[in-house]
């Protein structure tokens, strides 16, 4: 609504009322549609984000890097392969974070979320071992909670 009123620079007591008015309709039916949950903006992550989100691009750098040097590199540097790995995360926030935190970063996608499983696909042994050595998982849970994820056993 602020942002409203400073785009539009019209400060008159009715278009301030019919706006408040509008707000207030647009969150009552919002709130009936019980579309307003958990799912939502989550704010209580917004004070580790910035660490997570510079740690997550140096994280896509240094993988940018070696996939290049991979595809450069003349003989067999790409052993594409499926791996299985479990999550320590307890909400499906959480999940979801991790399983995009793997696609952005390259040489590695995830093709599904399975309960406490997530099936990725690797361009390299390199990059499952990476994976199953546990540091995204750790890193996403400590996001997520706020502490440090207990080890999970890899398979």
């Amino acid at each position: 609504m602020l942002f409203w009123i400073m785009l539009s620079g019209d400060f008159g007591l009715l278009n301030l009322t019919l706006g408040f008015v509008s707000v207030l309709l647009a969150v009552s039916i919002s709130r009936r549609m019980d579309v307003v949950d958990q799912e939502s903006q989550p704010f209580h992550l917004s004070t580790r984000l910035p660490m997570y989100w510079a740690w997550l691009a140096l994280k896509v750098v240094r993988s940018n890097l070696e996939v290049t040097r991979r595809i450069w590199t003349p003989g067999k540097c790409i052993s594409p392969n499926l791996v299985r790995l479990k999550v320590s995360q307890e909400t499906a926030l959480g999940k979801v974070i991790y399983a995009n935190s793997i696609t952005l970063t390259p040489g590695t996608v995830t093709l599904a979320i399975e309960g406490d499983e997530i099936l990725v696909h690797a361009l390299s042994r390199a990059d499952a071992a990476a994976l199953q050595s546990g540091e995204m998982d750790r890193q996403v849970r400590e996001l997520e909670c706020g502490c440090l994820s207990p080890p999970v056993s890899r398979s």
